[in-house]
């Protein structure tokens, strides 16, 4: 198993309910998380500005060795994902599609 743990980031505090069910669903695993309360809300900001806010903060998770990043944000997600995912060595997911998934399925 990798030693290192998975990332998780948001603009605030939202994050913070997908970091509990990573904690539930996979206790064995260490987690960092982000909440880059300084720059929140994202909503509101120009697209470039989510995406590089994204993508400064998937590079700072990087470097700290993380083996996983999961973009906890959907203004992040909907505005980076892809980029981070071309841009990063490590697997990068989002939070929109499985939170779409459940919507379909309920």
């Amino acid at each position: 198993m990798d030693p290192r743990a998975v990332g998780v980031f948001d603009s605030g505090v939202g994050g913070l309910t997908v970091l509990h069910e990573c904690l539930v669903t996979m206790p064995n695993e260490d987690f960092v998380y982000l909440g880059d309360h300084a720059r929140l809300p994202y909503g509101p900001r120009p697209l470039e500005e989510i995406r590089r806010f994204a993508r400064e903060i998937g590079a700072y998770l990087e470097q700290q060795d993380v083996k996983l990043i999961i973009v906890a944000c959907n203004a992040a997600t909907s505005a980076a994902l892809p980029r981070l995912q071309e841009e990063l060595t490590v697997p990068v997911v989002g939070v929109i599609t499985p939170e779409a998934h459940a919507a379909v399925q309920a």
